[in-house]
């Protein structure tokens, strides 16, 4: 049965159009739209009710479905399909409506004469600068399906890393939440029970046994305030991380923590690395492809690393040498860049360093998963036995001077 969609398109001379159409899609109304000679901005169906219809991220596409949309382009780039069928065809296909509205909106501004890199940089929160970088190279090279390619490859790649790292992570907080829950239902429930039975029973309670207590008293009566300094204290975490000296302070400090901080680390390596290879074997100039890396490379102890490095091979050095200056960066990773140079594959090297930290990842991310299982459930018995010892021990004690 057609429904009625409302639609907001260009004409021929740039004009906004809105109206309404009976269609039994949303991609027929779009298919008439230009078939009326219009450049379709959006098509959405029209609701009789109120629309509960919430997008908290408006704008932002998933990795996942641009790594889909990048292969799927490329292929059709290859085929010889022209750039503007090519996007109308990936616009009305997606699931995603985010992502329909993109590519909506870039092949509105390439049809009105600009090129695609200038197009895809309108829509930051889908293209970041490392993919309009690229595809610009790639228009410029005339090689933009072999960039497409390269593109889908690496976000595939990154999708793939934080997926490992979230299953690393996701565990251990689970089972912190989960012990924070036991924890506050025991001293809100079940230690002021006992409370009322050492009471009646009179005598001086073991000391770990009055520290329980004295826990419990001051959770039951202020949990309130608990929960609003902790809630206080992440909304001041996540606003502090939004200022340049937070951002530093944190991703710094990132790096320092136990366990984990090798992990971030290395994946950092690894982003450094893939990122700065894949631009210049692209042919972007080094100095613009550091640029794109100090916005890419999401840790701030590296991006000031590359800031000192590119202001040094502005001013004629190598790559390598300043690099050293850093602890950050390892000193094979000096070692592969110094090689590289030598014999002009720099990019070469940089994606074998990205695939050795890689692989590194994967190695520690597994290996972490295999070992933080015992010691949380170890942890779990450990806090959860030591409240109940501390609530039993003045039984023990009664047991013994009846006996």
């Amino acid at each position: 049965m057609p429904e009625t969609y409302t639609y907001k398109a260009r004409d021929k001379t740039g004009k906004l159009v809105n109206g309404t159409m009976q269609a039994d899609s949303e991609g027929l109304v779009l298919g008439r739209l230009r078939e009326m000679g219009y450049s379709p901005l959006e098509a959405t169906k029209k609701n009789s009710g109120i629309n509960l219809e919430i997008n908290l991220r408006p704008g932002r596409v998933k990795m996942k479905e641009l790594a889909v949309f990048s292969r799927q382009f490329a292929t059709m780039v290859n085929s010889g399909l022209p750039i503007l069928r090519a996007l109308a065809i990936l616009a009305e296909q997606t699931d995603s409506k985010e992502l329909t509205k993109v590519l909506t909106g870039v092949r509105t501004d390439v049809e009105q004469g600009a090129s695609l890199s200038e197009a895809m940089k309108k829509f930051p929160k889908a293209f970041n600068d490392l993919y309009i970088a690229m595809v610009k190279s790639g228009e410029t090279g005339g090689v933009l399906d072999d960039v497409l390619l390269r593109l889908a490859d690496e976000i595939e790649k990154e999708v793939h890393l934080r997926q490992k790292i979230k299953s690393a992570m996701t565990y251990p907080i689970a089972v912190v939440v989960l012990v924070f829950l036991i924890m506050s239902a025991m001293l809100l429930f079940v230690v002021p029970q006992f409370e009322g039975i050492y009471k009646e029973l009179g005598g001086t309670l073991p000391l770990p046994t009055r520290v329980l207590l004295g826990m419990s008293k001051i959770f039951k009566a202020y949990w309130w305030i608990c929960g609003g300094l902790a809630i206080g204290f992440m909304q001041f975490l996540k606003r502090y991380k939004k200022t340049e000296q937070g951002r530093a302070q944190i991703d710094a400090f990132k790096l320092r923590v136990p366990v984990f901080g090798n992990l971030f680390h290395k994946t950092a390596l690894s982003r450094f690395s893939s990122t700065l290879g894949m631009l210049m074997k692209s042919g972007v100039p080094i100095l613009q492809a550091m640029d794109i890396v100090v916005d890419t490379v999401n840790n701030k102890v590296i991006s000031k690393a590359v800031i000192d490095v590119q202001t040094s091979v502005r001013g004629g050095e190598s790559i390598a040498k300043p690099l050293s200056k850093h602890k950050v960066f390892p000193p094979m990773v000096v070692q592969m860049l110094a090689v590289g140079e030598e014999t002009g594959q720099v990019d070469t090297m940089l994606n074998k360093v990205a695939t050795f930290y890689d692989n590194e990842v994967e190695a520690m991310v597994d290996a972490l998963t295999s070992l933080i299982e015992p010691l949380l459930i170890a942890v779990i018995g450990g806090c959860v036995g030591a409240a109940v010892i501390a609530l039993y021990m003045p039984m023990f004690d009664i047991i013994k001077q009846i006996q």
